[in-house]
């Protein structure tokens, strides 16, 4: 096979390339950038522009109760075939998806929760002073809110069984209130009425995750990162290098480092590495207004999504749907956030706008931040789920030790 013929706009070497521009990929270039290392981004769309845009904008510590818990279990057949659940399949791709089903399920064991968790809890038990201190470094600051984050309950008795959920986040370090509902009320006002909620103080709002993108690639810009508009297709090692090669792309790096997001699992497996990786797509729509009806962010819990109050909008956010790469949209889940924003606020209209995009997801809910197992230079940093912003700082750091593990080495074996 020819090799691709090389853009103007792609080298053709580098000492590192990191797969993938999404706030994963751009905060581990950066790092990388600042430790003095040479650096690529290779990303065939705008930097930025996927999940890392279109999320619930919540640096959220307290994120520690994996997607794969015992409450899934028990409640599988009405979450995941229900089209108005927070959870959902999609039956055309269930084929495809039955191997990370059975791997999600064993992870909704107890034992398994809860390891899963203490994981979750030691990656994200920083995550708001590392994204304070990361905004800082790239003029961002002005778009982080520490007002913290509800998770609000409808009756007394959701409020009750909430409690094992809270009991579970303090295990793992989480820092929570119980609230009564006119404790919330004073909090949000315009809220409707609700029993009580998990009230948490170290939660930090984003109020604009696609400025903020804009802002972290300048910074690469600023950093001297060149950002190669190109998608990776194959990955091979040869001659002590390794190519990345694809349409108009052939570049020979000394280390890389896929951050591709949903679409890292192929490249993983070309490295040696074939891992369950699979994705949960979100949906969000937004409403355009010039005061916010919020003061943070608030997830109504039955309904299993976000309403972010954001820069002259209000995003609603979240909920799972399983459905892979190649299926297109699917509307039902927009009306379904459009009827729980209604829910919430009666007199909201049709929304402004709507997104798709996809969450690069593993069954058990941990991320994938370590060496590749044919040698380190390779390095995978994906499969964040719901916390690819949260995490995106602390990934960086882990990263850029790795690499500076693996160029030590390399340099002890030259000498």
């Amino acid at each position: 096979m020819s090799e691709p013929t090389t853009f103007s706009d792609s080298p053709q070497s580098a000492e590192i390339a990191v797969i993938g521009g999404g706030v994963i990929g751009m905060a581990i270039a950066l790092r990388l950038a600042r430790d003095g290392r040479e650096v690529v981004v290779i990303e065939p769309n705008e930097a930025g522009s996927g999940a890392s845009f279109g999320n619930a904008g919540t640096i959220a510590d307290y994120g520690v109760l994996p997607v794969a818990n015992p409450g899934v279990l028990r409640n599988l057949a009405a979450l995941a075939f229900d089209r108005d659940s927070p959870l959902s399949v999609r039956l055309a791709a269930l084929p495809g998806l039955t191997p990370w089903i059975a791997r999600f399920l064993r992870n909704c064991l107890p034992a398994r929760a809860e390891a899963n968790a203490a994981a979750l809890g030691e990656l994200l038990h920083d995550a708001t002073s590392l994204w304070l201190e990361f905004a800082a470094e790239i003029g961002a600051s002005g778009h982080l809110h520490r007002n913290g984050g509800l998770y609000a309950y409808d009756t007394p008795q959701a409020m009750t069984a909430g409690a094992a959920e809270a009991a579970f986040r303090r295990r793992h370090g989480v820092e929570l209130e119980l609230l009564d509902g006119p404790q919330v009320a004073q909090m949000e006002p315009r809220l409707k009425p609700v029993a009580g909620a998990q009230f948490f103080p170290n939660a930090v709002n984003i109020d604009d995750p696609g400025e903020v993108m804009q802002k972290l690639a300048t910074s690469l810009t600023e950093a001297g990162v060149l950002m190669v508009p190109r998608a990776v297709r194959r990955l091979e090692r040869r001659g002590g290098r390794v190519h990345l090669l694809g349409d108009g792309l052939a570049i020979a790096v000394g280390t890389a480092v896929i951050a591709a997001g949903a679409h890292s699992r192929a490249l993983s497996a070309q490295a040696g590495d074939p891992l369950p990786l699979d994705t949960e797509r979100g949906y969000h729509i937004e409403y355009d207004m010039t005061e916010p009806l919020l003061r943070r962010v608030v997830c109504p819990v039955a309904r299993g999504f976000y309403a972010v109050p954001m820069a002259g909008r209000l995003r609603f956010a979240g909920t799972v749907e399983l459905g892979g790469l190649g299926l297109p949209p699917d509307p039902a889940r927009h009306a379904l956030l459009e009827r729980g924003a209604r829910a919430m606020f009666p007199h909201l209209g049709t929304p402004d706008r709507c997104w798709f995009g996809f969450r690069p997801s593993m069954p058990d809910s941990i991320p994938v931040i370590r060496r590749g197992r044919l040698g380190g230079d390779v390095i995978l940093a994906f499969g964040h789920g719901h916390l690819g912003l949260a995490l995106a700082p602390r990934t960086a750091r882990m990263v850029a030790r790795l690499v500076a593990e693996q160029l030590g080495s390399a340099a002890r074996r030259g000498r």
